[in-house]
């Protein structure tokens, strides 16, 4: 799942040889199990205080999993797969012009057609059998969630290799995923200047490091013998999260339950379908149901979520084609005057209702929610509507039903007005990237790293001019509106003077 649509050239290539041999285990598990798990070397993995602030860069990679477009990796998974009981498919992998590698249809597929039938016992979940039961039992006691649970039984089975079940599958999966957790920093700041994607890509990499270390201080600093430092990292926390960000499914049918589906991850998201995987009762097994034909031939889609474009980059590396994605949006910043002598009453209200003075909203082409205009009444509103204050925050947040929708014609056009400054502020933010972005400094010596840097680059421009877009639309909309506003205004003046006349 999520493989993107153009090449990438990894460039964290490290070498992992050596076996724990002299680890030595006070658990109960035996010699024999400790030397087939294999170490993960960190000798090279440098953290940054300064310029990359949390983010942690290295010059390795992980030692499992494969290349992207590995289709050998991918076809062992799927005899692995059938001699585990998966029934014949009518797709196969094969390398694609959409994603590097994909499910491709063998024979004709009826729109309405169910396929994979992915049995549960071949599904990865939060109660998944350990090939080290002692380690799963102490995440169990200590309440570990089902993210870094799935996270931590992922870098676990990998380090077992041949060992483990779940051998082949690790084997198939990308060595480096297509997620923004694996760019630096100044890689963040430098392509990502203008969208808002930046500060969620910073929220979540912040995360995922606070979660390892959470793990590390209460759990595996406890337990080294069960989680040697050698393999529970953060390089290998940060490969198992993007391979749960970009490969974790949610199925509906088995009581919401979080999931990997080997052979389904597989499948390449496309904006143009609505299908989605889930657990079929009748048949027992994962499956989705096509909404449109395919030939032989012919690469088989799924859909990842009504995502915009720039959450698909967060989590899957891509960016679809401009104009293709019906769910794209982008997040508008709007933030509260701190020269207004009612500021604190405003954020006190935003507060109690989960907001804050400064809150993004996601905008489409087709026009922003209603949350966003009551939070632009709020910001304009005078202290004379200071009554008003409280349902302007209610209807600002998510969390209430109630008066969404209301309206104040006496500050409707001041609050129009202050959307559309802030929709032009981002989309001078934006214009000056992409007019920058044919000098953007590429001093890199390697020419895997000038190919990394142009693939980002490229990237970042096609988010940014998705976005901007957006924006435009937006830009034209709200003056639209102001000016049918104000002609409307001058409209009821020209009358109210000729009554006048009249009178006179």
């Amino acid at each position: 799942m999520a493989e993107t649509s153009r090449t990438f050239y990894s460039t964290l290539i490290p070498n992992f040889s050596k076996p724990i041999s002299s680890i030595r285990r006070t658990t109960g598990v035996s010699p024999a199990t400790v030397l087939k798990r294999n170490s993960v070397s960190c000798s090279s993995i440098s953290t940054s205080t300064s310029k990359d602030s949390n983010i942690i860069t290295t010059n390795k990679k992980i030692p499992w999993g494969c290349d992207v477009d590995s289709l050998e990796n991918a076809s062992l998974l799927q005899s692995w797969l059938t001699e585990s009981g998966l029934p014949e498919q009518r797709m196969g992998i094969q390398r694609v012009d959409v994603g590097e590698r994909g499910l491709v249809a063998l024979k004709n597929i009826r729109k309405g057609e169910k396929l994979l039938f992915v049995p549960p016992s071949l599904v990865i979940s939060a109660d998944s059998e350990w090939s080290c039961p002692e380690a799963g039992q102490v995440l169990k006691r200590n309440s570990v969630p089902d993210w870094p649970l799935l996270a931590t039984y992922l870098i676990s089975e990998a380090s077992y290799m041949k060992s483990s079940r779940w051998s082949n599958y690790i084997s198939a999966l990308p060595r480096q995923p297509y997620s923004l957790l694996y760019w630096t920093r100044s890689e963040l700041d430098t392509y990502l200047v203008a969208s808002q994607i930046r500060e969620r890509a910073i929220e979540r990499i912040n995360n995922v490091t606070g979660t390892y270390e959470d793990l590390r201080l209460r759990i595996f600093s406890k337990y080294p013998d069960l989680f040697p430092e050698e393999v529970f990292n953060m390089e290998t926390f940060k490969w198992s999260f993007g391979i749960l960000f970009s490969r974790l499914v949610r199925l509906p049918s088995l009581d919401g339950r979080n999931a990997l589906v080997p052979w389904a991850d597989m499948l390449n998201h496309s904006c143009d379908v609505e299908t989605f995987l889930d657990y079929d009762k009748s048949t027992k097994g994962i499956v989705f149901t096509t909404d449109r034909s395919y030939q032989p031939g012919e690469q088989v889609f799924i859909s990842y979520g009504r995502k915009s474009n720039g959450e698909l980059l967060l989590s899957y590396g891509f960016v679809p084609r401009e104009g293709t994605n019906p769910s794209d949006s982008v997040e508008l910043l709007l933030s509260l005057d701190k020269s207004d002598e009612c500021y604190g009453e405003k954020t006190e209200a935003l507060r109690r209702h989960g907001l804050s003075a400064f809150q993004r909203f996601p905008v489409q082409i087709t026009g922003w929610p209603l949350e966003l205009m009551a939070y632009a009444y709020l910001a304009v509103s005078p202290p004379s509507m200071s009554g008003q204050f409280e349902e302007m925050a209610a209807a600002a947040s998510n969390k209430t039903t109630s008066k969404k929708d209301m309206r104040y014609p006496e500050i409707e056009e001041q609050a129009l007005q202050y959307i559309l400054d802030s929709c032009e502020s981002s989309i001078s933010k934006y214009t000056k990237f992409l007019q920058g972005s044919g000098s953007l400094d590429l001093d890199v010596t390697s020419p895997k790293q000038i190919n990394r840097k142009l693939f980002l680059k490229q990237l970042a421009i096609d988010l940014c001019t998705s976005e901007r877009r957006i924006l435009f639309r937006s830009q034209y909309i709200l003056r639209r509106k102001l000016r049918d506003m104000k002609s409307g205004e001058l409209r009821g003046l020209k009358i109210l003077n000729g009554f006048l006349k009249f009178f006179n």
